[in-house]
């Protein structure tokens, strides 16, 4: 299997770009992607990948991702299970979605596509999805000001037990962070602390990940918002990926500005690119913003400068 031809993972924090990259690279078709939507996600459908994990951000490892590999391994190849999902079926729309979900499988089994999955939540789980099926890893990064305003703006709470309930999560990645973690678990802290504690949470795991895999591919959203041709043409080069007039022409109507600066759902990918970049500035206080800074400093200084703020 060449490079270009292996599994693309597509990961970082939530609410960092991960969807509208994801859609873009899978709208190659030299080699073929096929779109694979966030088997770590609790909510996925059982049809795509039949094992459910009970929380956010599981972590697996050598330790104990053996039971997942021939799932997953049936995933990306596009292996539909209609018997799991016929189970899970509660109303007309959950039967629309199985119709929809088996043909899109069908069709990219038929066309041999390589797998570009799209699932932030696997951002622990990183290294044994590389390690174990040869993924190519795109991680993306987003300025910590930015992060908060859009967990606040989509009131998007996190349960923090969900990582005190991971054993070796908290052994390979998380312990600096058990105080604080234990107090967030115990007592919901105010939304904009809680995303300051999960940015530095997830975003010290990109950086031990930046000094590990120095051959993984790291943006940062502000780059590929501001100057999208210019950062996608650079993406599907790095993956061996042939740069199309088709997905030019995608890549201009999802970043125009004629998009609206935010969109109504969280999964839309057509914005005004440009206008997301300072977006936070007129979003949070000037005391909002210094809260932010100083709560995700010196950590913020891996990926971004004073400038910046």
């Amino acid at each position: 299997m060449t490079p270009a031809e292996r599994p693309i993972l597509v990961t970082g924090a939530h609410r960092s770009g991960t969807t509208w990259v994801g859609r873009v690279l899978a709208a190659s078709t030299s080699p073929r992607l096929g779109y694979l939507w966030e088997p770590f996600n609790p909510r996925h459908r059982p049809g795509t990948f039949p094992v459910r994990f009970p929380r956010y951000f599981e972590y697996l490892c050598s330790e104990n991702g053996a039971p997942c590999v021939e799932p997953l391994r049936a995933s990306l190849g596009f292996r539909y299970r209609p018997g799991a999902e016929l189970r899970s079926l509660r109303s007309p729309k959950d039967a629309a979605r199985m119709g929809r979900d088996w043909a899109r499988f069908a069709r990219d089994r038929r066309r041999c596509a390589a797998a570009l999955v799209k699932d932030p939540i696997a951002l622990f789980s990183s290294e044994w999805l590389a390690e174990t099926f040869g993924m190519r890893v795109v991680v993306m990064i987003r300025h910590p000001a930015a992060f908060a305003v859009s967990i606040r703006r989509r009131n998007w709470r996190h349960r923090f037990a969900d990582f005190l309930d991971q054993p070796l999560l908290m052994r390979d990645f998380l312990a600096p962070h058990e105080p604080q973690l234990r107090a967030a678990a115990g007592r919901r802290p105010d939304i904009l602390d809680e995303a300051i504690l999960l940015w530095n949470v997830l975003y010290e795991t990109v950086a031990t990940f930046q000094e590990r895999h120095p051959d993984w591919i790291f943006v940062r959203h502000e780059d590929v918002a501001a100057s999208p041709l210019e950062r996608y043409r650079e993406l599907y080069g790095g993956l061996g990926l042939q740069w199309t007039p088709a997905v030019e022409r995608l890549v201009r109507e999802t970043s125009s500005d004629a998009n609206p600066g935010e969109a109504r759902r969280a999964d839309a990918i057509r914005r005004a690119s440009a206008a997301q970049v300072r977006a936070w500035t007129t979003q949070l206080s000037p005391g909002e913003a210094e809260r932010v800074r100083r709560g995700t400093d010196p950590l913020w200084r891996r990926f971004y400068g004073d400038g910046d703020w």
